[in-house]
């Protein structure tokens, strides 16, 4: 298939070819999920923290790694180390700032092809508890900046 035929299929049709969706979207310059610089937190060498573009909950972050790795099991322990340590403090910065009653942890690197990636997700005071939060429905992006600047603010603070 050629770059530009490519460039037509969904992130799914990527995966289902053995193509990392994320890792072609960097290459791309955005190309699949669009310009992340409103949503982007933080970013280095190793991880980035960025707002969802389809989120479960207001205020649903994910952190991923720059270097392509499946899962957890084939990232080196320090990236590891690095990625839960900036979630723990994530969690507090999203509870802090939105209020939010608990942050829920997960990964999930499904297909042939995914990119590993952490995915912190929100749940309310008026939310039911439980597992069924991973799945909720996905939402329409809605950038706040100055929840988005309060975050970055509180993220400089701790660096």
């Amino acid at each position: 298939m050629t770059e530009q035929e490519l460039l037509k299929l969904s992130p799914g049709e990527l995966t289902d070819l053995g193509i990392c969706p994320t890792c072609f979207n960097r290459q791309h310059g955005g190309a699949l999920y669009g310009d992340d610089t409103e949503r982007m937190l933080y970013e280095d060498a190793e991880i980035e923290c960025c707002m969802v573009g389809n989120p479960r909950s207001v205020g649903h972050m994910i952190i991923s790694t720059m270097e392509h790795y499946h899962d957890m099991s084939e990232a080196p322990d320090h990236i590891n180390e690095k990625i839960i340590r900036f979630a723990k403090r994530f969690m507090i910065i999203l509870k802090e700032v939105y209020a939010c009653e608990r942050v829920y942890m997960c990964t999930m690197c499904d297909g042939p092809n995914n990119h590993y990636h952490i995915q912190l997700i929100p749940r309310y005071s008026d939310e039911k508890r439980g597992s069924k939060n991973f799945v909720k429905p996905r939402k329409e992006y809605i950038h706040d900046e100055v929840m988005i600047s309060a975050i970055r603010s509180r993220i400089l603070e701790d660096i």
